[in-house]
């Protein structure tokens, strides 16, 4: 059980909770730690990587950071969820992260080595088939794994929603687990931002709500909430919509934005405010959280805002069967696709299609400056994990 936390005191808690939860698992070390990936990519030698069109890429492109996405028209994708390291930089890290992620996943499995060499080539065949498409009309077949989530969250309602992340059906947010008390300046800071008309606009441009309702903060507090943004300012807003509504009640995340580790393409033309640039890459990669999402100041911060939809969900892969583990990875290739090459016309994507396909290997039908790049990121994060969990547990034996 998550203690309640003193605000003077949340850095230090926050820090240690991060630790933690990237000790449980490689997988989980993988998804937190954004940074150990691109400190590898400072130091290959990045002629052997394919050079990309200059575009919107995720920057954290690993398995839990997509998944069903609402829209304001109702509807749902399976798009990516995570924009906080989002830049104008080389897609070829979106796939080199994506295809980390679901190794260490199969390994997590107890999968054969055989396996992840499949999952590889069916993430490429799935990325390539989806820049091959004509139009965003195009659509994948999920595999029954993922099927099964979508079918979910085309169920979900509020009454889910608040039941799952308020532990309660009624309208209030308890103080405890998850949720912390804030300062009376933050509450304020609240206050302040959701009576501007910017926000109003963001909440009510759901097609079900009134868009001259008003609305009204009832509650708020500091969320615990992430792996890799643990530490960063973020707090759970509890709205009430004006008018007669079945709903009248939403949830709003504020989130820091911070700089991005990811590189970007040193000559690209990115929003200065770090907020503006998440809002601006969901807009591009995801179009149904991008057009949810706000960017603003709060204390002095860049922070974006948006409201959590019943249907955002993630994929659990911690547990992936031989059957279904190359067709997930082939599906997710192709929605990491979709988001390269919405933007990208079609002679653009042609090149980038055959530039991906340069250094084959006769044994392996996944280019093997894939195959190479994921092994070499297997190993340094499998030392990185234990070295990890080691230091982990000789600080909490001291403490």
């Amino acid at each position: 059980m998550t203690p309640i936390v003193r605000p003077q005191d949340r850095q230090a808690w926050l820090d240690r909770q991060r630790q933690f939860k990237m000790a449980r698992s490689a997988h989980a070390y993988v998804r937190g730690n954004t940074a150990r990936f691109y400190d590898w990519l400072t130091q290959v030698d990045t002629a052997r990587l394919p050079s990309g069109p200059p575009v919107w890429i995720c920057g954290d492109c690993h398995s839990g950071n997509i998944g069903p996405v609402g829209g304001i028209s109702g509807d749902i994708e399976i798009q990516i969820r995570d924009l906080d390291q989002t830049v104008i930089g080389n897609p070829a890290h979106d796939l080199i992260r994506l295809g980390l992620s679901l190794a260490m996943a199969a390994r997590g499995s107890d999968l054969p080595g055989v396996t992840t060499a499949q999952m590889l080539e069916q993430l490429v065949d799935g990325y390539e088939a989806a820049l091959s498409a004509d139009g965003e009309d195009e659509k994948m077949q999920p595999p029954d794994a993922i099927r099964v989530v979508m079918k979910d969250a085309l169920k979900r309602r509020w009454k889910h929603l608040a039941r799952e992340r308020l532990k309660a059906s009624k309208p209030r947010i308890r103080p405890g687990g998850r949720f912390w008390p804030i300062l009376k300046k933050e509450r304020h800071a609240i206050d302040a931002l959701f009576s501007t008309e910017a926000v109003r606009t963001l909440i009510t441009r759901q097609c079900h709500r009134d868009a001259d309702a008003q609305v009204e903060v009832l509650d708020a507090a500091f969320w615990v909430k992430g792996c890799s943004s643990l530490g960063n300012l973020r707090f759970a807003v509890l709205v009430r919509v004006g008018g007669e509504l079945d709903d009248p009640y939403c949830i709003m995340d504020i989130k820091e934005a911070v700089k991005a580790v990811c590189p970007g393409y040193a000559d690209a033309q990115m929003p200065k405010g770090h907020a503006d640039r998440v809002v601006e890459g969901a807009r591009k990669l995801s179009p149904h959280l991008g057009e949810r999402m706000l960017s603003a100041q709060f204390l002095d911060r860049d922070v974006f805002v948006r409201e959590l939809f019943p249907q955002d969900l993630k994929f659990d892969l911690d547990r992936l069967t031989q059957s279904e583990a190359g067709l997930i990875a082939g599906y997710l290739g192709g929605v990491v696709g979709r988001a390269h090459g919405r933007q990208m016309d079609a002679s653009t994507r042609s090149r980038w299609r055959s530039e991906l396909s340069r250094n084959w290997s006769r044994t392996l039908e996944a280019p093997s400056w894939l195959w190479t790049s994921v092994v070499e990121l297997v190993a340094t994060h499998e030392v990185g994990y234990l070295t990890h969990c080691r230091k982990f547990a000789v600080e909490r034996a001291g403490s």
